[in-house]
This record gives structure tokens, C-alpha cells and sequence, in this order.
């Protein structure tokens, strides 16, 4: 019976991203969103990330991926994830949790910068909020959700859907992949001699 179980996740899961294959929009604005991270970091700005639980997870391994290492050796890229603690907790207990993302670009987002931000269910409050501040302060912002969300779609430069299901877990694993293509993708552009060997 497990591995029915497993078996059936697993075709879940390949449905998923077939969708997500043949989705000619979704491609597209992948793409977009990789050539606004390139031109964030070749005017030097710098890009912010944030999400929800697995999202927030998510966002933390982006922006790692961009100051550490991904696939190859090469410089640090400016990435920051809105994770911490200390400031996630004082915002939250004295203004409000939807307020702790949108309060950490409010101090420290600059024109030229930009927001990911991803929303599994497209209608997390403090995303909606943050992406409105970056928008106000002159940055870009890509949105990532499941759900179809008009509000975030209106406040983003490129907004990415990823219906894959009624659940989280679906979403988040074409999360993932999107964002492994675009730090790849960001890669490519500045470190081409990193890849010269698949050419």
C-alpha cells in the first residue's frame, strides 16, 4: 500500500511539472524575472526575498544560493532574506505581522532593488504589503504564488503562477525549481566561463 502511496506523490508531482512545461506564460515570465535579477545586480542593487513557513524556507535558500555557492565558484551576489528573528518578532509584536516584511523594505529597500516574494496561497497579508512598500519605494518585484492572486499580480513587475493542486507541498516544489532556474539563469549571465563545458 506504501508504495502505491509513493507511486501516486510521485505522478502527482510529474503532473505537476508537466503543467508548468507547457505553460508558455509561466516560461515566459521566468525568463522576465531572471532579466530583472541580472539588471538588479549589474546597476548594483540588491535583491530581497521573503515568504511564509516553507516559503520563508525557500526564500532563505534563494537568497544563500546568491551569496554563496550554487553550482560554481564565483563572486558573492547581493541577496538578503527577510528572516530574522529579531526583527520578525518586534515588528510583529508591535505593529502586526503582516507589517514584518514590508517594514524591512521600508528601511532598507532602495531604488534599483528588488523584491521576490512568494505566496503560496496569493493572499498572504504581509507579502501583499511588502510588495505595495517596494513598489512605492522604486523597487521591482516578482511574485511568486499558487493561486491566481489579481492584488499581487497588480503589484508585481513579473508575477509567476504555479497552480499545481490543492496543496502547498505541490506549489512549493515548482517554487523551488523556478528559483534554482533563476539563480542558474543569473549565473549564466555573469559567469559564463563556469559553463562553458555543457556548451
Amino acid at each position: 500500500m506504501s508504495i502505491q502511496h509513493i507511486q501516486s506523490s510521485l505522478r502527482e508531482a510529474h503532473t505537476a511539472l508537466e503543467n508548468l512545461l507547457s505553460d508558455q506564460n509561466a516560461l515566459e515570465n521566468i525568463e522576465q524575472a531572471a532579466g530583472i535579477l541580472i539588471d538588479t545586480f549589474e546597476q548594483k542593487g540588491r535583491v530581497y526575498s521573503c515568504g511564509n513557513g516553507g516559503s520563508m524556507c525557500d526564500a532563505m535558500h534563494f537568497a544563500e544560493e546568491l551569496t554563496g555557492r550554487y553550482r560554481q565558484d564565483r563572486a558573492a551576489l547581493g541577496a538578503t532574506a527577510i528572516s530574522d528573528p529579531g526583527h520578525m518578532s518586534c515588528v510583529g509584536n508591535d505593529l502586526g505581522y503582516e507589517y514584518v516584511f514590508s517594514r524591512y523594505v521600508e528601511a532598507h529597500g532602495r531604488t534599483g532593488d528588488c523584491l521576490l516574494a512568494l505566496s503560496t496561497s496569493g493572499t498572504s497579508k504581509n507579502v501583499v504589503v511588502a510588495a505595495r512598500t517596494a513598489k512605492a519605494q522604486g523597487l521591482r518585484v516578482i511574485i511568486l504564488s499558487g493561486n491566481r492572486s489579481p492584488e499581487l499580480e497588480a503589484l508585481s513587475d513579473t508575477y509567476i503562477c504555479t497552480p499545481a493542486g490543492a496543496f502547498a507541498d505541490r506549489i512549493q516544489e515548482l517554487h523551488i525549481k523556478i528559483l534554482h532556474i533563476l539563480i542558474e539563469l543569473v549565473e549564466r549571465h555573469f559567469f559564463p566561463a563556469n559553463y562553458l563545458s555543457d556548451v
